[in-house]
């Protein structure tokens, strides 16, 4: 394998311009290696019948003859049907294609064409999703990749073969051929072959199998250089931090700090002192005082003469934090600084200026701080909060600012320690599970749409009593193929429903300025319901919000459920979260009575661990676990260890990968790759 053939940009295939490679880039494509390893998520199976033999409903592929002209009718917004008729050898059926107008220029009278789709035996008809290339259905199966609003499936699919019939004899194997024998493992030539084209299920299981173990390998190499990294270097320099200047921050507390909180502060405390570089995660519960945990390290690092960053995911999170931080610290004398993608250019020089000369005692930001202008003139603490957001590599880039510097990370999503054990390395847990004192537990129920009297009674107690409601709904507009409650419609029928409340609507796609005014005005309790998508999940703390009803909550993962009743409870009245939600499934039944029972996030993970043959509960981003693309930590949970165990061994007999140079240049480009913000 070499840089310039895989690592080259995508715009060395033909066809590929810079529109279609920013397209690419908005799903994480940049190279041609990128392409290549962008693996389908699932298969569709094309099966093709008689039509006597084809049940109602049943999803199959069907080949004919276009035998009429195709023609196109629209009706509501953005709706069209593409319609035409179809002869497959004696037989004429319909064919309806719903908002896909621009395939009308693929069909042609007498072509034949592949389609697949859902066949309606009354009408005699089929629902078409999709038409199928000759290379789709040789085997039976279709690959189905994530895509998104600026790259369509049938564009990917095109690069992707595109990239497999030239560059597939370039790819060299990552895993070495020992450890591929032992655990029964497929090349990388292979894996590329099988997961995009596989000939069959079993096929395409085994080919994800070695896909997955390869995922995870690359994974734990970075790890374990990483430990092996800081046990080489573990230099660290000891924190004399000044005990009558926490003390007094003590003293400023509205609040006394719970059993937990004491007992988190206390670990880190002794890691400071340490001259070994503290390595320490804080699990801790939604709402359960980890900000004022962190407050304590950084103020503890400042007294002691260094510079504090706290790295987060999202700007509306590095926001509530700079907020909550410089009002804890600024009495005190701390100069807290907010860097974010929306800060004003002569605004940053002046940070960048002001960190480098030690003006600036903490910066609190998101990817921004791992910008190569970021220098700092004496980092002795990285904090990185919902950890599992940021590559590894990321992670390393902004620790890689200091001198060896204490490193705590936090998470909101708690997971079982076993398992953060094997996703973190080395590095020690602290645990908050208990909330604040004067906290009661939210009151959580699952109702059905059915019930949604009970629920509007509810609801009038409390906009009655003065308090403020939360309604959150998964999608912003409305979607032609869920039945889900959306933003839009939910807002015009609460308005309606509620005509003496002030009810407004809040969703990501509006501007960021529009967003916070929106949230300053509900904060103000001007705002008596608020309609809203997940946008909420982090960053809301409105303690006169004291109910939410999570609209269609079986769409939402677990933990992100979690996340999101986590944004009530705040103040010291009894609050109430309503999940709204008819499953079909048993699984979806399942989840509903367990997030409905269960208010601990300790308890809900390991809830998770229980039942992972169902799938991933959690989600992605909300998992409080890192993101793959083909592998998950809970359901492949062994594949995982076996991985940790090879990577470990590996490094410590070669742990300049001199033997492995192509694993080092994957390592590399990942690296590159981790750090475009």
């Amino acid at each position: 394998m070499s840089i310039e053939t895989l690592f080259a940009p995508v715009t060395d295939l033909k066809g590929v311009g810079t529109k279609t490679a920013a397209d690419l880039a908005s799903l994480g494509i940049y190279s041609i290696y990128d392409l290549l390893y962008y693996f389908p998520f699932r298969y569709d199976e094309l099966q093709t019948l008689p039509l006597d033999q084809i049940m109602d409903g049943q999803k199959v592929l069907l080949k004919g003859i276009v035998a009429t002209e195709p023609f196109v009718s629209r009706f509501g917004y953005k709706k069209s049907r593409l319609s035409f008729k179809m002869r497959i050898d004696h037989d004429v059926i319909m064919v309806n294609f719903f908002n896909q107008p621009w395939l009308k220029n693929k069909l042609e009278i007498g072509n034949e064409v592949a389609i697949y789709g859902k066949y309606n035996v009354a009408r005699q008809s089929l629902s078409g999703f999709k038409f199928v290339a000759e290379k789709q259905n040789e085997s039976g199966m279709a690959p189905v990749y994530p895509v998104n609003k600026h790259i369509r499936q049938k564009k990917l699919v095109d690069l992707i073969n595109q990239a497999i019939d030239e560059f597939l004899s370039d790819v060299e194997d990552i895993v070495p051929a020992n450890i591929r024998e032992k655990y029964r493992l497929l090349s990388d030539q292979e894996i590329i072959q099988k997961m995009h084209h596989p000939q069959n299920g079993n096929e395409a299981e085994f080919a994800k199998r070695s896909a997955i173990f390869r995922e995870f390998f690359i994974f734990q190499i970075q790890l374990a250089l990483l430990m092996q990294n800081d046990q080489a270097q573990n230099n660290g320099e000891a924190k004399k931090y000044d005990l009558n200047e926490i003390t007094k921050l003590t003293s400023s507390l509205p609040f006394e700090l719970s059993h937990d909180q004491k007992s988190a502060v206390n670990e880190i405390f002794v890691d400071l002192h340490s001259n070994r570089q503290m390595r320490r995660l804080l699990q801790g519960d939604v709402g359960s005082g980890k900000t004022v945990v962190a407050v304590y390290a950084i103020y503890a690092a400042v007294t002691a003469g260094y510079q504090v960053a706290l790295m987060v995911p999202t700007e509306i999170l590095a926001t509530q934090h700079f907020n909550k931080i410089d009002h804890l610290l600024r009495k005190f004398g701390v100069r807290v600084a907010l860097l974010t993608g929306s800060t004003k250019t002569l605004e940053r020089k002046e940070i960048y200026r002001e960190l480098t000369d030690g003006t600036i005692n903490v910066v609190i930001g998101t990817h921004a701080l791992i910008q190569k202008n970021v220098i700092f003139k004496k980092l002795g603490l990285v904090i990185i909060d919902e950890q599992h957001r940021f590559g590894v590599g990321q992670r390393q880039a902004l620790i890689n600012k200091g001198k060896c510097p204490d490193i705590l990370a936090m998470t909101a999503t708690p997971i079982p320690r076993t398992l953060a054990l094997t996703v973190y390395g080395d590095m020690n847990i602290s645990e908050i599970r208990h909330l604040p004192a004067g906290r009661k537990p939210i009151i959580s129920s699952w109702k059905t749409s059915s019930q949604m009297d009970q629920v509007y009674e509810l609801m009038h107690q409390q906009l009655a009593a003065g308090f403020q409601i939360y309604a959150v709904t998964p999608l912003i507009s409305e979607s032609e193929t869920l039945d889900l409650k959306n933003a839009e419609e939910l807002y015009a029928k609460l308005s309606h429903d509620f005509p003496k409340q002030k009810v407004v609507l809040l969703h990501g796609q509006m501007p960021a300025a529009k967003k916070d005014e929106i949230m300053t005005e509900f904060a103000a309790g001007e705002i008596n319901i608020l309609v809203t998508t997940s946008v909420i999940e982090v960053g809301v703390d409105v303690p006169n919000a004291n109910m939410m009803i999570i609209y269609n909550a079986d769409r939402f993962g677990l933990s992100q459920l979690h996340q999101l009743r986590g944004r009530i409870g705040r103040g010291q009245t009894q609050s109430y979260c309503v999940f709204l939600a008819d499953p079909k499934t048993e699984s979806g039944k399942a989840r509903m009575k367990i997030i409905a029972e269960t208010g601990d996030g300790f308890k809900l993970a390991e809830e998770d661990l229980k039942m992972r043959g169902e799938g991933d509960l959690f989600g992605k981003a909300q998992s409080g676990l890192p993101e793959f693309r083909v592998g998950n930590v809970v359901n492949n949970y062994n594949t995982l260890v076996v991985a940790q165990k090879v990577a470990k061994k590996l490094v410590a007999e070669n742990n300049s990968l001199s033997n492995y140079p192509v694993l080092k240049e994957v390592l590399e480009y990942n690296q590159l790759k981790q750090n475009r913000v």
